[in-house]
């Protein structure tokens, strides 16, 4: 059987991602588990691989014989020069080269070259100065990749997954963007990666919007109105969902192995969670997209930049989700 075949990008150059990656490629099981295609400028990898104090062998190929690639290779880029390499500070140079090496990314699994991406840290403030005029990243992929599909940013720890029925809005225009449709498309995708990653009928817990899940109307009645009719309809469809279940309590199930996904009304609701059961774990997957695209859920990490101190543990997560999910 034949191994999956990953495309990794080093992320911003200023912050941790290079160190990450130089550390991934070291790590136990990594190039015996998939096909690693490194794609960006040599000079970044090796400086990653100075930061981690680890050795990163280049075996660069052209871009031609990116579809035939086995075992570790490299794609070479020029997307920053040396010089403008900042570390630990937000730069347009910066945000220029995670996006241009993303584009290639894009372009090898377009072409059926790679099954999957895994990034290194992108920084949201480099990309603007850098001309990303997306809320983020996801949208970013899915604009350049043509794609028009329901898709959103799913949040992974270890077998647990949250997905969200709205993301990067204020949270004073939630309540107003909360459908019985968004339910169904949030609990329809978090069904399919699920399993897609090997989970079988997937167990999904609805989180409620209001205090107590509304306490019978007495907090809202989006419970009442909106989000028990919508479970009630995808439930009847086959797929395992419950609630709206109080969402100071349903991540407690989750704890407990009750629940394999949980479905949010909103950002904080899901990554409050998420990060305090396991901050050095999470793992930030595109969910939706025509190949599986993750990342480590933290970010570029400034204030340690350069110094060696980068946990591996999520971007390891990521790569371990990426290879069931690929192919």
């Amino acid at each position: 059987m034949s191994k999956p075949r990953i495309a990794m990008i080093p992320g911003d150059p200023s912050g941790i991602g290079p160190e990450l990656l130089a550390k991934l490629i070291n790590d136990d099981g990594v190039t015996e588990a998939a096909d690693v295609l490194l794609v960006g400028d040599s000079h970044i990898w090796n400086q990653g691989s100075k930061q981690a104090g680890l050795d990163v062998t280049l075996n660069t190929i052209d871009r031609s014989d990116a579809g035939s690639f086995s075992g570790l290779a490299h794609i070479e880029m020029q997307t920053i020069d040396p010089g403008d390499v900042q570390v630990a500070e937000v730069t347009k140079a910066g945000g220029t080269s995670s996006l241009r090496n993303l584009d290639a990314a894009l372009d090898l699994a377009r072409e059926g070259a790679v099954d999957s991406i895994l990034f290194g840290p992108f920084n949201k403030s480099s990309m603007t100065l850098a001309g990303l005029s997306f809320e983020d990243e996801h949208r970013y992929i899915a604009d350049y990749l043509d794609f028009d599909d329901y898709h959103c940013e799913i949040n992974v720890l270890d077998n647990l997954m949250t997905v969200r029925v709205t993301s990067h809005i204020a949270l004073q225009d939630v309540a107003k963007n909360i459908s019985g449709e968004g339910v169904h498309n949030a609990v329809k995708l978090i069904h399919n990666t699920m399993t897609r990653a090997g989970i079988d009928q997937p167990a999904i817990a609805v989180a409620a919007l209001n205090p107590h899940a509304g306490d019978n109307g007495k907090f809202g009645r989006e419970e009442i109105d909106i989000l028990t009719p919508a479970v009630e309809s995808i439930a009847a469809q086959g797929y395992n969902v419950t609630g709206p279940w109080p969402s100071d309590t349903v991540f407690l199930k989750a704890q407990a192995g009750e629940i394999d996904a949980v479905v949010t009304m909103y950002h904080d609701q899901g990554q409050i969670a998420i990060k305090l059961l396991g901050f050095h774990r999470g793992v930030t997957l595109a969910g939706g997209l025509p190949y599986p695209v993750a990342t480590p859920a933290h970010g570029t990490a400034f204030d340690i930049a350069g110094q060696n101190k980068a946990n591996l543990g999520a971007t390891r997560q990521a790569f371990n989700l990426l290879t069931r999910m690929s192919g």
